[in-house]
């Protein structure tokens, strides 16, 4: 349930801010300076929001989720979620930020991916789905 009601908060964000910077972008390209300005200050609150939301599930998944995982299943889970939220993060950021968020995606995917090759058969759908997003 958790991670329903996560992905649910930040899925409408993350859909809200690709349509905001297209917005901004059509905006630009016409010469309405006015308006795109007003898409970039309305990007930068959803972003804002992305973030806090993301940085409170990295802190849950780190201080006690995948600390307490007890099957391969809950590890390959939380890592994968873990993963998920940085590639989040990666997306919405620039420079240092992307480049930081993108590696500790990319280092909890690799976790998540020895563990389920150990533990999970190759049809198993948590498996399935860390293949999907790695």
């Amino acid at each position: 349930l958790l991670s329903v009601a996560y992905k649910n908060s930040v899925g409408g964000r993350r859909a809200a801010w690709r349509i905001i910077t297209s917005v901004e972008q059509k905006e630009k390209s016409k010469g309405n300076e006015d308006n795109a300005k007003f898409a970039n200050e309305y990007c930068k609150k959803v972003e804002d929001e992305l973030q806090n939301f993301c940085d409170t599930i990295l802190g849950l998944l780190d201080s006690n989720l995948i600390g307490k995982a007890s099957t391969g299943e809950s590890k390959v889970f939380y890592q994968k979620m873990k993963a998920d939220y940085y590639r989040y993060i990666a997306e919405f950021t620039t420079d240092q930020k992307k480049t930081n968020a993108a590696n500790s995606a990319e280092a909890a995917y690799a976790d998540a991916a020895s563990v389920a090759e150990k533990d999970l058969a190759v049809t198993h759908p948590i498996r399935l789905g860390l293949a999907l997003n790695y």
